[in-house]
């Protein structure tokens, strides 16, 4: 009977236990929990309004207007640019060196210095080929001396023939010397020639104009004829080329204009890509596309003045394959690609946009030609697009109406990017990323 009583005891204090524990929890996490979901309330609303209480656009169940930038499409002429990497090549050339063996006694140029054609660079020791010249002279007098005095024998030998004084052999001999002597005066001119030749080559003149390198040869050192070391490096900087190669479904439009006759202007910008180096036109192609990379090589040529381009310089290239007069041009920025297409937001009214189907052109980074689906005029979306649907209620946000800057305007700073041509596609009928993203 004890232990009975003592079981329920332990059941209802049990029972209390679990009662009181409930109670306790209940206590504790009902207010916190209440004023969370409160917070969480607030935090919502503040989401779907903004600082004067309204709903804020795009949220939600919100109809307010969706803040955008605008631009319109204008109407002009197109600079159609093609883009390549180039390396700036000397015209000429030429590594000096001496054409005879001997002491180095004068060195008559500056490291980098210009020099024209025939400017006296280095001078050999000159006196072994004067002794060789004044050699050669005296051989020629002692001969010219014989062949006179053959010539002397033979008159007076025709003569006496003339009086069947002497006999025909004796005519025939005197005639014989004077052919020798003279091919023995001959041979001396020629050695004459060759001193003097060889007394001017000690003189080292340049052979074009243009900048000379550094120097590799000091005055005392022995040179000899042809020597692998060469005396100084001659380039021609004025005028001078860039080559570079553009890919094989670029030639149509260059190599039309080229066969024509028109002079392509070619640039050349810096490394950077930011400032103009030197304008030119286009000099020579070659006569076949590389089969391992598709490409032709060019050569544009450049009068270099200023000395901007430097040889073996890295420039980028950017050549004007054409220039399409009066087309419709439209921000690039504005223009959006969709599963189904291009296309872009254009303004229909003051308030509301609508979806335009596009067929676009040549591209140019900044603008792209627009062949259908705008006009001169039409305003379209720069930004804001992201929250955008046909038929939607915008709010223009522009400070002033933003004209784009046409592409001859462009080129006056920064170069545009090379021309593309976008595939055409036809429009889609809810937003997406834009080209190029």
């Amino acid at each position: 009977m004890q232990s009975s009583v003592s079981r329920n005891s332990r059941r209802w204090l049990l029972g209390l236990l679990v009662l009181l524990a409930i109670v306790g929890l209940c206590w504790k996490f009902w207010p916190a929990s209440t004023t969370h979901k409160d917070a969480a309330g607030q935090k919502a609303a503040a989401g779907h309004t903004g600082r004067s209480g309204a709903m804020r656009p795009g949220f939600g169940g919100a109809t307010g207007p969706i803040p955008v930038r605008v631009a319109p499409a204008t109407r002009g002429d197109f600079p159609l640019y093609y883009k390549a990497l180039g390396t700036v090549t000397a015209l000429n050339t030429i590594n000096v060196r001496s054409r005879v063996a001997g002491e180095l006694v004068k060195v008559s140029f500056e490291e980098g210095q210009m020099v024209k054609a025939g400017d006296l660079l280095a001078e050999i020791d000159p006196r072994p080929y004067q002794n060789a010249l004044l050699q050669a002279e005296g051989t020629l007098l002692q001969n010219q001396a014989q062949l006179k005095n053959a010539q002397v024998d033979y008159e007076r030998y025709r003569g006496l023939y003339a009086q069947d004084s002497i006999a025909k052999q004796t005519l025939d001999t005197a005639a014989a010397l004077v052919g020798q002597y003279q091919g023995t005066v001959k041979t001396n001119q020629a050695a004459v020639n060759d001193a003097k030749l060889n007394l001017e080559f000690t003189r080292i003149r340049a052979p074009i104009t243009g900048r000379v390198g550094l120097r590799q040869l000091d005055v005392g050192n022995l040179v000899a004829a042809n020597d692998t070391t060469a005396l100084a490096v001659i380039t021609q900087t004025q005028p001078i080329s860039v080559a570079f190669t553009l890919p094989e479904n670029n030639l149509n439009r260059v190599l039309e204009r080229y066969r024509s006759g028109a002079k392509l202007p070619v640039e050349a910008w810096d490394r950077g890509d930011q400032e103009l180096q030197a304008s030119g036109v286009l000099q020579s192609l070659d006569n076949q596309i590389d089969t391992t990379t598709g490409t032709l090589k060019f050569k544009a040529r450049y009068e270099n003045r200023d000395q901007a381009l430097f040889p073996n310089q890295f420039v980028n290239v950017r050549v004007l394959a054409d220039t399409l007069k009066n087309v419709v041009l439209a921000p690039s920025a504005a223009i959006q690609f969709g599963t189904n297409g291009t296309f872009v937001y254009a303004l229909d009214g003051d308030n509301k946009v609508k979806i335009r189907e596009l067929q676009v052109g040549d591209s140019n980074g900044d603008s792209t030609v627009i062949k259908t689906g705008l006009e001169a005029g039409d305003r379209v979306v720069l930004e804001g697009t992201d929250r955008l649907k046909d038929g939607s209620e915008v709010e223009v946000v522009n400070t002033t109406e933003e004209v784009p800057a046409t592409p001859t305007q462009h080129l006056q700073g920064k170069p545009a990017s090379s021309a593309t041509t976008p595939a055409t596609a036809p429009a889609a009928d809810a937003p997406a990323s834009k080209v190029g993203a």
